[in-house]
């Protein structure tokens, strides 16, 4: 900690003595090792830097020397809270660039994977801001109950909890079984009396709607520039959302809506989350309920599947993206027709949708800031990579 002078006025005024402070790497509240240089006038924020980096592993140039299909567990690694919408997004990648077609029972199981692993963030990042907000670990510790129920169906289908590993280029590793399917029903028929009692508890709750509304608020103009998606961008009532713009996958045959919120601070990026989870739970008995029969693998990734660093893309590039929990998680890979990429990136929603945090919390007070970060909802493997 380090007091600075700084000039609040002008020239010809007084100066004004600031205090410039350093939030983590180690605080709790920080969502990972991540840290925040912080000037401040009394307890108001006049300035704030985000300082990342702490987590750097090379994530991108690591695939650039791996083969296709061994970079697919490291994808796992980015947003270690959903694994399954990494996986995802990177076996689209690699489909468009190999111009690979999906069975129809593999997008089911992909989208239904997908939709779990929303609820696991969503309903685990308002654990987290609320005890952010210092309600202590109750909300947090009914938020795990409900997030273990579906962290037990990942590990009986892939053999992992969070580290899935589950889809490959052109399918899925492993099929669902009927069991595994009315498991999932039963998930589905207990969890919206969940949400209404997490609802009745928090939605309403006096404590949580001072401390959230109007607080870090983010303009519809300001999102939309900054290049802000998923809940953060709903949250400030731009209707924007990849599986209703693109289409990808086969969320066109299912029924659901976009909610979006009307100011754009803390309470409307909460309250977007929890009807989020509730368009969730209708996608996912959709699909539960009209999942068809057959493959689960692309007969031409078959022969690849005993011999992953054969397969060899021709050469092209591609960029596929989805609607991750966190918003547009996108992959863009380059192929010189070897075994390995000669180019990878990857587009992380934590890291876009952190850009914007030192204009959400300037005018704010110190004990805002953590909420405000809270509410954005980033994991440092992602942002870092």
């Amino acid at each position: 900690m380090t007091e600075k002078t700084f000039s609040l006025h002008g020239a010809g005024d007084m100066d004004t003595q600031t205090l410039e402070i350093n939030i983590g790497p180690q605080h709790p509240s920080t969502h990972g090792v991540f840290r925040m240089n912080v000037v401040l006038d009394g307890e108001t924020i006049v300035s704030l830097k985000p300082v990342m980096g702490y987590l750097h592993r090379n994530h991108e140039q690591i695939a650039e020397n791996m083969s296709y299909t061994g970079s697919m567990p490291y994808t796992d690694r980015l947003d270690y809270f959903n694994s399954m919408s990494n996986n995802f997004g990177y076996a689209m990648a690699v489909e468009k660039l190999a111009n690979i077609e999906v069975p129809e029972r593999a997008h089911y199981i992909r989208i239904i994977m997908a939709e779990l692993t929303r609820l696991v963030n969503h309903v685990s990042v308002i654990g987290f801001l609320l005890n952010d907000l210092g309600a202590f670990f109750t909300p947090v510790l009914y938020a795990f109950r409900e997030r273990e129920k579906i962290l037990d169906i990942f590990e009986e289908v892939a053999g992992a909890r969070m580290m899935c590993n589950y889809l490959r280029f052109g399918g899925v590793k492993y099929d669902l079984s009927p069991e595994v399917l009315a498991r999932i029903a039963g998930i589905l028929k207990k969890f919206p009396k969940f949400l209404e009692e997490f609802e009745t508890l928090l939605t309403k709750n006096e404590i949580l709607c001072m401390r959230c509304q109007n607080v870090g608020v983010l303009p519809a103009e300001l999102a939309v520039s900054a290049s802000v998606t998923g809940p953060m961008l709903r949250a400030s009532g731009v209707n924007y959302d990849i599986r209703k713009a693109d289409n990808y996958s086969l969320y066109e045959r299912f029924k659901f809506r976009v909610p979006l919120g009307q100011k754009g601070d803390v309470y409307d990026r909460y309250y977007v989350r929890i009807l989020e989870m509730r368009e969730s739970l209708k996608i996912l008995e959709q699909a539960v309920k009209e999942i068809p029969a057959g493959d689960i693998m692309s007969k031409k990734m078959v022969p690849f599947l005993k011999s992953p660093r054969n397969f060899k893309p021709p050469v092209g590039e591609a960029y596929a993206r989805v609607e991750a929990p966190k918003g547009e998680l996108g992959y863009y890979v380059v192929s010189d027709g070897t075994a390995q990429p000669w180019r990878y990136h990857v587009r992380a929603p934590s890291f876009i949708n952190l850009t914007i945090l030192e204009d959400l919390c300037i005018g704010q007070k110190v004990a805002d800031a953590i909420i405000i970060l809270g509410s954005v909802d980033i994991v440092l493997g992602e942002l870092d990579r």
